[in-house]
């Protein structure tokens, strides 16, 4: 069984390319930016230098090409199958997203820990966040995260992982700043629920949109799939946003 989760892992990692594409993390990391502690943003500043969240936000991604980091492909997704959680899945033996983000918290938080592994983890991080609030980054263990249900995009073969991840954020050509503007507005209320949820509570969000992100037709997803979608894509960014920011707060407060 572990042999066959890996191989399955190789395989997701492969076919999945770059989560929420490049715009896409560079919005959350950028959101998240803005919404830093001074205390976050002078500690962050002291691991990265002069490399914002937005620069650093699509790091891990970039890395999957040098097979030194092969060993990091499966820390990107999780799968949970349709009516079970994350507790009651098959865990993967080679990691998976909510377990990443959780040791990289430790690092981060840690006395002890060297300047490389927090550059490493606060990297890591900041991309793993944004991963987790891609819908299909948390798979149902059957269809590698969308990436076999193949579908035409715009009259173009694709398949709905791609149209997640890049199709419906980069169909609304602006840049990563012009979006970050675009979703910039929060509520007290929104920061204070949405930086005290769980990630077990993230992970129940993304999997309850399961339902309409599949309901793709005949599958020729072009306007009418993008008005169905993008108020779910833009809330995903939004809340990835938030919460890393509230991630990074609580652990250099």
């Amino acid at each position: 069984m572990k042999k066959v989760l890996l191989a399955l892992a190789l395989l997701f990692s492969v076919e999945s390319a770059f989560s929420w594409g490049k715009t896409g993390h560079r919005v959350i990391g950028e959101l998240a930016q803005l919404h830093l502690s001074k205390k976050a943003k002078k500690t962050v500043k002291e691991i990265l230098g002069n490399e914002d969240l937005a620069s650093a936000s699509n790091w891990f991604d970039f890395i999957k090409s040098d097979s030194a980091y092969d060993n990091t492909h499966c820390w990107h997704y999780v799968g949970i199958p349709d009516g079970k959680t994350y507790a009651e899945s098959e865990k993967n033996p080679c990691g998976d997203v909510i377990e990443a983000i959780g040791r990289f918290k430790k690092t981060l938080a840690s006395e002890t820990a060297s300047l490389e592994d927090k550059k490493f983890a606060l990297r890591g991080i900041i991309h793993l966040i944004g991963d987790i609030h891609q819908p299909l980054h948390v798979g149902n263990g059957s269809d590698r995260g969308g990436n076999d249900v193949k579908v035409s995009w715009f009259w173009k073969d694709s398949n709905l992982h791609r149209v997640w991840d890049t199709g419906l954020v980069d169909g609304q050509q602006l840049s990563y700043t012009e979006y970050t503007k675009k979703l910039n507005h929060y509520t007290k209320s929104e920061e204070k629920r949405w930086q005290n949820d769980s990630i077990s509570e993230w992970v129940a969000e993304v999997m309850a949109l399961r339902p309409s992100i599949y309901d793709i037709g005949d599958g020729k997803l072009n306007y009418r799939y993008t008005y169905d979608h993008i108020g779910q894509v833009d809330e995903q960014l939004r809340k990835g946003g938030m919460r890393l920011a509230g991630v990074l707060n609580a652990v250099f407060k």
